[in-house]
């Protein structure tokens, strides 16, 4: 399964001016790797790049029904600081994944790197919106590519 998946991973800020080219990079680079039989997509559900990146999968699952959304979480308490527009759109994507996974049942410290790093370890392929060099997603990034995955930044 690891040869047919790819896994996102991006900042939680993006700016409103940037949203559009990125989401159109992003369903690009989507339909390309199911072009080259990528079925898998792997989703962490924060805010920001990781909303984006479920809402082009879902888009593309539209025009494809040959393609998963998997939903790797940290914990069941991630929507916590949410706000109630992003809670509903968090459990509109959840209802429509077609596999949710929590890689803690709560909130531990580590647990978002632990997801980071379930996601990567079952992918080929990472999409990345990275813009500066510290944080989460540089480290996933920074993992992915010491374990020869295929890092495709937008």
């Amino acid at each position: 399964m690891k040869s047919i998946s790819c896994c996102f991973s991006g900042h939680r800020q993006i700016r409103p001016q940037d949203e559009d080219t990125i989401k159109a990079r992003l369903s690009s680079q989507i339909a390309s790797l199911i072009s080259h039989g990528i079925t898998r997509f792997y989703c962490g559900g924060a805010l920001g790049f990781d909303t984006l990146a479920a809402i082009c999968v879902l888009e593309q699952k539209r025009l494809n029904n040959n393609i998963s959304l998997i939903m790797a979480l940290p914990c069941k308490s991630q929507t916590k600081y949410f706000n109630k527009y992003e809670k509903q759109t968090y459990e509109h994507i959840l209802s429509q994944a077609d596999e949710v996974i929590y890689t803690s049942e709560k909130y531990l410290p580590g647990c978002m790197q632990l997801r980071n790093r379930y996601m990567v370890d079952n992918c080929s392929h990472c999409i990345c919106y990275m813009r500066k060099e510290t944080g989460g997603t540089y480290y996933t990034s920074r993992y992915a590519r010491e374990r020869g995955i295929d890092v495709i930044y937008i």
